[in-house]
């Protein structure tokens, strides 16, 4: 491969990805700051600063080495945000939204991402750029609903868990907690046999892409909206 074509799929694929998992982590932090607890803050997370969110070997290298060497399997992570519960008013309902604003951040720059998507298919019409610009900005949208998806799965310490923690019992929760490593365990079992099973993550990917053709029908009519109007 040529290192041009190299550098270019590392800038259309990582960077729209790295900012999307930076969005990802600052979406927590500024919840739980917007709810009474500032550790991220203070930690210096409640930024979009990559350096402060970076995994070395989730956020670069594995990311990287998988965008240079063509393979299908692309999978990342960044440090997750800290939040002590005891500085919430009300820990259960407050964890619930911290953990909510997360994936939540993530369809909301896809929501984006279709709006503008559906802005450049008026503006630019036929022009030869829009292909060239709608390819990247569909991968961003995948990207973000596929961070969304994956980090909704009801399993700790992903955000989903934190969020199924909000309608169960005690005890439910705890023994989730107390098992929580045994559980990721098996849960990065079942993502390396599904990823190299040639079944690919279809858990993961048919959910977004069922999010990603509805946001397509969002990008249609605010087209069709934009048209009208212009």
């Amino acid at each position: 491969m040529d290192s041009m074509d190299t550098l270019t799929r590392v800038a259309l694929i990582f960077v729209p990805f790295l900012f999307a998992l930076c969005f990802h982590e600052y979406a927590h932090a500024w919840m739980a700051k917007k709810l009474g607890d500032n550790t991220a803050d203070d930690l210096g997370r409640l930024t979009l600063n990559p350096l402060s969110h970076a995994d070395p070997l989730g956020t670069f290298f594995f990311p990287i080495m998988a965008i240079v060497s063509g393979g299908g399997f692309f999978f990342g992570w960044a440090k997750p945000v800290p939040v002590n519960p005891r500085n919430l008013k009300h820990p259960l309902k407050d964890m619930f939204w911290v953990a909510l604003a997360g994936p939540g951040s993530n369809i909301l720059l896809g929501v984006i991402g279709a709006l503008a998507l559906g802005t450049m298919a008026v503006v630019l019409n036929a022009h030869p750029m829009l292909q060239s610009l709608s390819s990247p900005l569909a991968f961003f949208i995948k990207i973000n609903l596929f961070l969304a998806v994956f980090n909704l799965i009801p399993i700790h310490p992903l955000d989903g868990g934190k969020i199924l923690a909000r309608f169960l019992p005690y005890n439910a929760n705890r023994w989730l907690e107390q098992n929580s490593g045994t559980l990721s365990m098996i849960f990065l079992g079942l993502i390396l046999m599904s990823a190299f099973s040639g079944e690919g993550l279809f858990f993961l990917t048919w959910p977004t892409e069922a999010l990603y053709n509805l946001l397509m029908i969002l990008a249609g009519v605010w087209a069709q909206i934009l048209d009208i109007i212009v």
